[in-house]
């Protein structure tokens, strides 16, 4: 699957003229780590792209290219958990989704939904990405950072 974060990662990381090694020290990876999440060989996992959009201060869904609004009013630098796990459930239920189905459309086991809505880790980037894109709906929604825009318009 293609992702498109990594353009906004270079264009924000060249404007603020970081170079790759220092933003991965910031959030804690090598130069070379931080290039392969940069130029998407890697996948990023959200807890550091979270903090690249709490130091730009920018939203997850301008980074995924979800929408052109860079940072929402009364966001949270922090994500919920325990409200992604809450707004999993009710996004699946309200698509009339089971874990199954879920599963069936991310090409994961059904265990790792399971896994997800019972806290036991914070949902991967492809698979919030996948959700997000499909079904329009706000990854800074749904990882708690904030209460609305639930749905996108882009």
């Amino acid at each position: 699957m293609e992702m498109i974060y990594g353009n906004k990662l270079k264009v924000l990381r060249e404007r603020t003229g970081f170079t790759q090694e220092k933003l991965g020290e910031y959030i804690g990876v090598t130069k070379q780590a931080f290039n392969h999440f940069e130029n998407e060989y890697t996948i990023i996992p959200i807890k550091h792209l979270n903090d690249i959009c709490n130091y730009f201060d920018v939203s997850l869904d301008y980074i995924f290219n979800l929408t052109e609004i860079k940072k929402y009013d009364n966001y949270s630098k922090v994500i919920h958990t325990d409200l992604m796990v809450k707004r999993l459930k009710e996004f699946r239920k309200e698509n009339k989704l089971s874990q199954e189905k879920l599963a069936t459309i991310l090409n994961v086991a059904k265990g790792t939904i399971g896994n997800y809505e019972s806290n036991r880790g914070i949902i991967a980037t492809p698979f919030l990405y996948t959700i997000c894109k499909k079904y329009n709906i706000s990854a800074d929604y749904l990882l708690g950072k904030i209460d609305s825009p639930k749905y996108l318009n882009k």
